[in-house]
């Protein structure tokens, strides 16, 4: 009787407490996958350049602690390590000069076609080092040829700075290689960087909160990342492809835009927020909006609110740009996938089950030859 009589006893007590602790607000059930959810890994470095000339570098280490420290002036051969969120895949970068690079190139040898990496960086080192795009080092190892990211670098995933000074160095080592990188805008860079966070991850938002910032300020017009980005395009053209993250229709077709005009008019209104580009000018809400080349899904999707392009529409957006193919990312598909008889490739997969099941996950172009690549090389022939 008096083993029934503790039971009951500790079990009265436990309930109690539970229920002191959530009329105080310390008692959640939730809680430890909260704080999981919202802990500090490894990230950075952020550079910042202050008002005053000095320059700000905010990093995180795999442990969640900020180093936040400020230079006077930078070094001349300053450069710095980054890893993944857990410490992995080190690299260096170094700063170098920014400019816009061209809208247009001819075509190299090989030209390897990406989209969509999410914040991913495990999954882009595979895929790079599977190919030969980069060696064990993650240095350039690609010559004269031409790699090609379709935007969407920011949400989902723990490592988004992390890819993009990977992107940044890798531009750098390509150049003195001859070759070339090109990232270009996705809908997601045109959603954070004006401070839309619905699909960013916990951690950013609570390392803004601790540098008492709104996130988007760590990419701004006064950071490296951001002025980086600011000249970023949003359509190219190498040899007969025409990359762009989404798409382009019928009501972009009717607008008689060159490339040009698009990539400087994107630029223009890359921080702005809706309102702001709206404000700025009718061409500037048309490209930002659902019917502008980084939302635009008609080229891959036949569902009637998605304004489909038809065939002969499709040839004269080819003829227009004197281009055979469009390779567009952003709608996700379970492998790469071609429509309009091959003329539309569309690149953007789920880069982290892809890469678990050995699928597409890349296009390669070979002497004009159009391959679809996993982790290991080359799958199948487009």
């Amino acid at each position: 009787m008096s083993t029934r009589f503790l039971r009951l006893f500790l079990s009265t007590l436990v309930l109690v407490l539970i229920s002191s602790g959530i009329q105080a607000g310390t008692y959640h059930s939730g809680d430890k996958k909260k704080e999981k959810k919202e802990k500090l890994s490894g990230d950075g470095p952020y550079i910042l350049y202050q008002a005053d000339g000095s320059t700000r570098v905010i990093n995180v280490n795999k442990k969640g602690r900020i180093t936040d420290k400020t230079y006077a002036t930078l070094p001349k051969d300053f450069s710095f390590r980054v890893t993944d969120h857990e410490g992995r895949y080190p690299f260096d970068v170094k700063l170098h000069p920014l400019k816009r690079p061209e809208w247009q190139y001819t075509r190299p040898e090989k030209v390897f076609v990406i989209s969509d990496p999410h914040g991913r960086l495990d999954c882009v080192i595979s895929l790079l080092q599977g190919n030969g795009v980069i060696n064990d080092n993650y240095q350039w190892n690609f010559g004269s040829n031409h790699l090609v990211i379709i935007g969407d670098v920011f949400d989902r995933g723990k490592d988004v700075l992390q890819i993009f000074w990977l992107f940044y160095k890798l531009e750098d080592e390509a150049a003195k290689a001859g070759g070339h990188v090109s990232f270009l805008l996705g809908n997601h860079e045109a959603l954070v960087l004006p401070n839309d966070l619905r699909y960013t991850k916990d951690k950013y938002k609570l390392l803004a909160e601790k540098l008492g910032v709104e996130y988007p300020s760590l990419f701004g017009t006064n950071t490296e990342l951001g002025r980086w980005l600011a000249t970023r395009n949003t359509m190219q053209i190498i040899g007969t492809d025409l990359y762009v993250h989404a798409g382009l229709g019928k009501l972009f077709y009717d607008k008689d835009l060159n490339i040009p005009t698009v990539n400087e008019e994107m630029s223009r209104a890359l921080f702005m927020s809706k309102k702001e580009r709206k404000a700025l000018s009718p061409l500037t809400d048309f490209l930002y909006g659902n019917d502008g080349p980084i939302w635009y899904r008609g080229l891959v999707r036949e569902d009637p609110k998605y304004k489909p392009l038809v065939q002969d529409s499709l040839q004269m957006m080819l003829d227009r740009y004197m281009v055979k193919h469009i390779l567009v990312g952003h709608t996700i598909f379970k492998d790469i996938s071609t429509f309009y008889n091959g003329k539309v490739i569309a690149v953007n997969v789920d880069n982290k089950e892809n890469r678990k099941k050995k699928r597409g996950r890349a296009v390669l172009i070979d002497n004009g030859v159009y391959y679809v690549v996993g982790d290991d090389g080359v799958q199948r022939k487009l």
